[in-house]
């Protein structure tokens, strides 16, 4: 069994939040793989499905961001989990908007939620950062995670928990190349990907000649993604279009 954790606030006037894309992400793979309703327990909502043949918990902590820890630690030891079942999806203002980096262990980053996760539990699990971009202000960074996507976030941020759902088979069974690739082709196209992976050679790289112009028009079109009509997400745009 496998735990994959959304960090978010819990409430109304969070749940659009930058710093709830965790929470977000795991309502998005909860609907697309047909999870029952989650239910309160372990200081969280819960629930339990399948994924790629494996029975994988899908769990957000409902004690605030700072005290996520908590949460986790309680359903890993009822459950007797290991850090290397555990898999946390949270914000990093450190990367643009849409980028996403995946690694095992490593330090928290100034992420509050990490922080107190990582003396609990250990830090050797796998951590999935989604880019929310930043501000260009220290000063500002609060109100940015704190502040809701705005429309124009609909462009990158629709493609990638559309994605990060659809490739979730990918992260229980840890492969963190093949899902970075996926989620930059779904939110930016092959050149995206390419740049996730710099040996992977580039044929659009050699400046081509006037005559061979219709090359560039003729590359295939981006996926169209179809957005949802019920759940989280449905709520999510619908909120969004009322917006700006």
């Amino acid at each position: 069994m496998q735990l994959i954790v959304g960090l978010g606030n819990p409430g109304e006037k969070y749940r659009l939040n930058r710093h709830n894309i965790g929470f977000l992400a795991i309502d998005e793979i909860a609907r697309r793989h047909g999870y029952p309703a989650f239910r309160e327990k372990f200081l969280g909502q819960i629930a339990e499905g399948e994924i790629g043949g494996g029975r994988v918990l899908l769990l957000k902590p409902q004690t605030y961001m700072n005290s996520s820890g908590d949460s986790v630690q309680q359903v890993m030891k009822f459950y007797k989990l290991a850090p290397a079942d555990l898999t946390v999806i949270y914000d990093e203002i450190d990367l643009a908007p849409g980028k996403v980096r995946i690694k095992l262990g490593g330090g928290n980053g100034g992420h509050n939620g990490i922080r107190s996760i990582d003396p609990q539990v250990g830090k050797d699990y796998r951590r999935v950062r989604l880019g929310v971009g930043h501000p260009g202000d220290k000063d500002a960074v609060m109100h940015h995670v704190l502040g809701d996507f705005s429309k124009a976030d609909r462009e990158w941020l629709e493609p990638l928990l559309d994605a990060l759902a659809r490739n979730a088979e990918l992260v229980v069974k840890g492969d963190d190349n093949g899902l970075m690739n996926k989620l930059a082709i779904a939110v930016q196209g092959d050149g995206a990907a390419r740049a996730e992976r710099p040996d992977m050679p580039d044929p659009t790289r050699k400046k081509a000649a006037p005559a061979q112009s219709h090359i560039r028009a003729a590359r295939r079109p981006e996926p169209q993604v179809k957005l949802p009509e019920t759940g989280p997400m449905a709520a999510m745009l619908k909120k969004l279009l009322k917006k700006d």
